[in-house]
C-alpha cells in the first residue's frame, strides 16, 4: 500500500471530520480541504525537476500538505533539519542527495535568520499562484470515485522510497536514510497493534517532520487512521503545548525526554487528563521524570526505542506492559538479535551486547552509500549501534551507544551509566553530560560536563559508592547550556569539542 494512496482512502472516508488542526496558525482542516489543496500541490510539483525534492517547513498544516503533494507528483521528500545550522543542512541534503529545489517558507527564513539558498521555493508563493480554475480542477477530481482518483496520482510499489531523512550527525556527518511505503506502514500497523490506536484518538503533533519520531508519529499515524493532529511548530514553547494539549483534549503526546521535562515544569493541574497514552523516545527517559508526571498528573510516561533506520520502533512499553527503566519489549512483526561486540555470538538473558534488528521496518538503505548501508545491515539485521540487554520476560534495556563505551584498563566503562551515577548527586535542574576525550600522552580520559559548578570532591566520594575508580570522571567543566539536536537529544560531537577547547584553555 502507498501511504499517498492511503490518504486518499482516509480522506474519502471522513471528509467532514477535521484532520489537521493547526494552532500555529489557527485552521482546522476538514480531510475534504486537505485532499483538495495536496491535489493542487501536487499539481504545482510537476513543475520541478522529477525525482527528489527538499521539503523545509515548520510542523504544521502545511508541510503535512507539501508532503503529500509531492508524494502525489510522485517525488520523494527530503525532509531538511531547520532547527540548526539550516542553511548549511539544505546544501549538505542538495549534494548528498544531488537535487535542487527546496520547498520552504519565506516566513520560516525570516525568522531563523537564514539566507536565500539557490533552488528555493517558497509555499507562500506557491499557495498565491493558484488561480480559481486550479482549485475547481482539484474540487472536481476530488469528488472521482477512489479507484479513478488514485490512477491520477503517483503510482508505484510500497517498496518505493517514501522519504528521505537525514540522521541527526550527533557523532558523525548525516548520513541519508530512504525509509520505503512499507517500512513505515509495518510500522504504524505494528504500534496499532501494540496500543490500540483507533480513529478517535487526537495526536498532539509537535515534532519536527524532519526527524523519524514526528515522521511516523505525528504524520503518518494519524494520517492512517483517520486521527486529528494538532500541529503546532514550536516543541519547545512548553506553557503553550501544554494548553494545546488540554484545550484539544490530546490522547496521545508523543515527545523527548527533553520535551516532556519542560512540559512538566509549564504544565498545570488537568492539562494532560484527555491524555492515555504519553509515550517518550529518542532518549533515555530519567527516572525523575517519570516520577514527575506520576505525582503531578496521575500519568504513566512509557519509554519506547527506536532508530531513524528502522522507521522508528523496535521496542515500546504500553500500559499492559511497562517495565520502568527498560525499552520495552520488540513490537510485533520485529526481531531483535543481542550479540557479543566482540564474537559475534548471541547474548544470553541479562548479557550486554550489540542490538541488532531485523524486519519490515528496517531501512531500504542509505542513499547513494552502498559501503555504509552494507556496514549496517549484515545478513539482514540492521546494526543499530546500540548496547542492550534482553531480560527473561522479554524487556529490552537500553544501555548506550557502543561509540558511548571506552575501554579503560582492559574494562569497557558505559559513559550513560557513569552519567546516571553522576546525575543522582547534581543539584537541582542541573544537567550533565559525561565525554571521552582522547589524549595520546595520558590515554583517553573520562570528563563530565556539568551546567553549573558543583562540589565535585564531594560528588566524587559519592559515585565512587557506585562505580569503579577507573569509571570516575577526571575532570569536570561548566557549560550552561549542552548544546542539543531538533530533536532535543544532547549533541555529544558538540559538547566534544567544546569540552576539549575548555580543557586545552585549562592547560
Amino acid at each position: 500500500m502507498l501511504l499517498h494512496h492511503r490518504f486518499l482512502e482516509t480522506a474519502k472516508r471522513f471528509p467532514t471530520k477535521v484532520g489537521i488542526v493547526d494552532r500555529t496558525t489557527n485552521r482546522r482542516v476538514p480531510y475534504s480541504r486537505a485532499l483538495i489543496a495536496s491535489l493542487m500541490l501536487a499539481e504545482k510539483m510537476k513543475q520541478y525537476d522529477p525525482g527528489l525534492i527538499g521539503v523545509m517547513i515548520p510542523t504544521s498544516a502545511g508541510c503535512l500538505l507539501t508532503m503529500l503533494g509531492v508524494l502525489m507528483s510522485g517525488r520523494t521528500p527530503v525532509m531538511i533539519n531547520y532547527s540548526t545550522g539550516a542553511a548549511a543542512n539544505v546544501d549538505f541534503a542538495q549534494k548528498k542527495c544531488d537535487f535542487t529545489t527546496v520547498i520552504t517558507s519565506r516566513a520560516l527564513l525570516e525568522k531563523i535568520n537564514c539566507r536565500v539558498m539557490p533552488g528555493m521555493v517558497f509555499i507562500e508563493d506557491l499557495m498565491q499562484s493558484l488561480t480559481a480554475v486550479d482549485k475547481i480542477r482539484a474540487l472536481l477530481k476530488a469528488k472521482l470515485p477512489i479507484s479513478l482518483l488514485k490512477k491520477m496520482i503517483a503510482q508505484g510499489s510500497e517498496d518505493d522510497t517514501l522519504v528521505i531523512l537525514l540522521t541527526s550527525g550527533s557523532e558523525r556527518d548525516p548520513k541519508a536514510v530512504q525509509l520505503t511505503h512499507k517500512n513505515i506502514r509495518t510500522n504504524v500497523e505494528s504500534l496499532t497493534q501494540a496500543y490500540g490506536l483507533r480513529s478517535d484518538d487526537i495526536f498532539l503533533g509537535n515534532l519536527p517532520y524532519f526527524h523519524v519520531f514526528g515522521q511516523t508519529a505525528n504524520a503518518w499515524v494519524p494520517i492512517y487512521h483517520g486521527m486529528t493532529v494538532v500541529t503546532y511548530a514550536n516543541p519547545l514553547d512548553f506553557k503553550t503545548v501544554c494548553e494545546i494539549v488540554r484545550e484539544e483534549r490530546c490522547t496521545l503526546v508523543a515527545g523527548t525526554p527533553s520535551f516532556f521535562f519542560g512540559y512538566l515544569q509549564k504544565s498545570q493541574p488537568g492539562d494532560f487528563a484527555s491524555a492515555r497514552i504519553l509515550l517518550a523516545g529518542a532518549d533515555k527517559c530519567p527516572d525523575a521524570l517519570r516520577k514527575g508526571f506520576l505525582e503531578q498528573h496521575g500519568k504513566v510516561l512509557l519509554e519506547a526505542y527506536g532508530a531513524t533506520e528502522t522507521s522508528p520502533a523496535i521496542s515500546v512499553n504500553t500500559p499492559e506492559n511497562n517495565r520502568p527503566g527498560s525499552v520495552g519489549r520488540v513490537i510485533p512483526g520485529v526481531e531483535v538479535r543481542v550479540e557479543n561486540y566482540e564474537t559475534g555470538e548471541a547474548c544470553k538473558v541479562g548479557e550486554i551486547g550489540k542490538i541488532l534488528v531485523k524486519g519490515p521496518n528496517v531501512m531500504k538503505g542509505y542513499f547513494d552509500d552502498f559501503e555504509q548501508t552494507s556496514l549496517a545491515i549484515r545478513h539482514g539485521y540492521y546494526d543499530t549501534g546500540d548496547m542492550g540487554w534482553m531480560d527473561a520476560d522479554g524487556y529490552l534495556w537500553h544501555v548506550g551507544r557502543l561509540k558511548r563505551f571506552m575501554k579503560v584498563g582492559g574494562e569497557m566503562i558505559s559513559l550513560p551509566k557513569v552519567e546516571d551515577v553522576l546525575e543522582k548527586f547534581l543539584p537541582p535542574e542541573t544537567s550533565c553530560c559525561v565525554v571521552e576525550i582522547p589524549d595520546h600522552m595520558r590515554g583517553a580520559r573520562i570528563v563530565a560536563a556539568v551546567t553549573r559548578r558543583l562540589d565535585e570532591r564531594d560528588v566524587l566520594k559519592k559515585m565512587a559508592e557506585h562505580l569503579p575508580n577507573i569509571a570516575l570522571p577526571k575532570h569536570f567543566v561548566v557549560i550552561e547550556e549542552l548544546p542539543k539536536m531538533g530533536s532535543g537529544k544532547i549533541d555529544f560531537r558538540q559538547v566534544t569539542e567544546m569540552v576539549r577547547d575548555l580543557l586545552h584553555a585549562r592547560a
